[in-house]
């Protein structure tokens, strides 16, 4: 199946089984590599990118369901000479060790802060019906769950993320 799918501001036309996962097409055709296949089940979010600003595993979605859509991956938030203020926050709190699951963790946490700029609640949102969302820690840890780090740098993932929108940067 012919496809064109718009990844980091390039249309990138393939030709595709449509049986082809979102994350396969990124790293077998396209070699984006940022994004990482971990567990393949949607378990632990290595594969996260941005699909018209919102999170999503692309190892649970389809290629052929996202023409027209805006992806975004790790290598379309930042450059070597200008990181995304999260990236270069993970780096300023040593927000990883492996770095295996970073590019999920960094594009999940971009998707998360415009949640909580958009007033979204989660299931440890103390107001629900307030139309801004406090930023505490456990509401970072919560927003996060979904992304696993086997190195267990969390206090550090949550440092740098608390900064980011703290200092309203994004």
């Amino acid at each position: 199946m012919k496809i064109a799918l718009t990844v980091n501001g390039r249309v990138r036309r393939l030709e595709l089984d449509p049986r082809t996962a979102l994350l396969d097409a990124l790293r077998e055709h396209l070699h984006l590599t940022g994004t990482k296949k971990g567990c393949d089940h949607g378990q632990c979010g290595a594969c996260t990118v941005l699909i018209n600003g919102r999170r999503i595993n692309s190892c649970l979605t389809l290629a052929v369901m996202h023409e027209g859509d805006e992806i975004v991956t790790i290598e379309g938030l930042g450059a070597p000479g200008a990181p995304h203020p999260l990236q270069a926050a993970f780096v300023e709190h040593d927000a990883f060790q492996c770095g295996y699951c970073t590019p999920g963790q960094i594009c999940s946490a971009v998707g998360m802060l415009t949640e909580v700029k958009d007033g979204w609640p989660s299931h440890v949102t103390i107001d629900v019906a307030s139309p801004r969302v406090e930023l505490t820690d456990a509401e970072i840890r919560e927003r996060m769950s979904g992304n696993i780090c086997r190195c267990a740098a969390y206090p550090n993932i949550v440092a740098a993320i608390r900064d980011v929108a703290e200092r309203g940067r994004r």
